[in-house]
């Protein structure tokens, strides 16, 4: 009896003393949380410039995975390669709006986020994300660390980039304006979802040869619609006029075109812009970078 009352004495004054000293102990004027901190770099003050105090937008290109889709193994961007992308966006696509429709239009619609991501976003069907668009708010752009690899062939860098940006843009003007709803009953039949990439939808020709300007299309009416717009005003007269004669041969072309025509009193109508015009606009800039007459590495000042 005398031992446990030893016992409790003791455990009482500890806790006496634990008490007193926590009582006395002051609180640091110092946070214990530690934010990164970085210094900007060129490329920083370059799109401070050129996107946020012009357009408005965020560029992106510091990875986080807050803005990245978990459901792909993605790696950060490139610094220089970063660098090239902002700038071949930002002539190629943003100031051949301004040139088409005003620097007003870009401003109101354009999202206010691009984010960029370093690989492709590779599907276990064996086919890989290039871009997408999320609520017209934000554009994802993938594969920049290789946009090296294909910027001085404009085929190349037409399809892995510039007209990623034009799909992507579609959807989020599609998103504030719909379109017709007659645009999907015109090949309705001929939509397959995700088999689109499997045969025979995936085979060569068989996308024209069935109504549809790309393999992709087939997937939905709203994929449709960015890939006839996109490929449209991306792409050459005379390349056009190779898909329509394919096209022809299977008595298809008539389609194409109803849905072209679509797209183009949509973008006239609903936003002012003569999609002819800005093809012109888009095949000049291009041009540009692909000859060298732009340098996508200068960022200065």
């Amino acid at each position: 009896m005398k031992k446990n009352l030893f016992i409790f004495t003791c455990l009482l004054g500890a806790c006496m003393l634990l008490s007193v000293s926590c009582s006395e102990e002051k609180l640091s004027s110092e946070s214990v949380i530690i934010t990164d901190s970085q210094s900007p770099t060129p490329l920083d003050q370059w799109l401070e410039r050129n996107y946020v105090g012009t357009y408005n937008i965020q560029f992106k290109y510091r990875y986080e995975d807050i803005e990245s889709d978990m459901h792909y193994y993605t790696v950060p961007a490139k610094y220089e390669m970063a660098v090239k992308l902002a700038n071949i966006v930002k002539y190629s696509c943003l100031e051949a709006f301004d040139e088409a429709a005003g620097i007003d239009f870009t401003r109101a619609n354009f999202p206010k986020l691009i984010y960029l991501t370093g690989n492709w976003e590779y599907k276990n069907n064996g086919t890989y994300i290039l871009g997408t668009a999320e609520g017209g708010k934000k554009i994802l752009l993938a594969g920049t660390n290789f946009i090296e690899r294909y910027m001085q062939d404009a085929e190349s860098i037409n399809k892995y980039y510039l007209k990623t940006v034009y799909h992507e843009f579609t959807h989020i003007l599609n998103q504030t304006k719909p379109y017709s709803a007659n645009f999907k009953l015109i090949t309705g039949n001929g939509y397959v979802a995700d088999s689109w990439s499997n045969s025979p939808y995936s085979n060569a020709n068989y996308c024209l040869e069935h109504g549809f300007i790309s393999a992709y299309s087939q997937h939905s009416d709203i994929e449709d619609f960015a890939e006839m717009f996109s490929i449209y005003v991306t792409n050459t007269p005379d390349q056009w006029d190779r898909w329509m004669n394919i096209a022809e041969v299977k008595k298809q072309k008539s389609a194409i075109i109803a849905k072209l025509d679509i797209v183009r009193n949509y973008m006239r109508d609903s936003w002012g812009i003569n999609i002819d015009n800005l093809r012109d606009i888009f095949l000049r800039r291009e041009a540009d970078i692909v000859n060298g007459k732009v340098d996508p590495s200068d960022i200065s000042l």
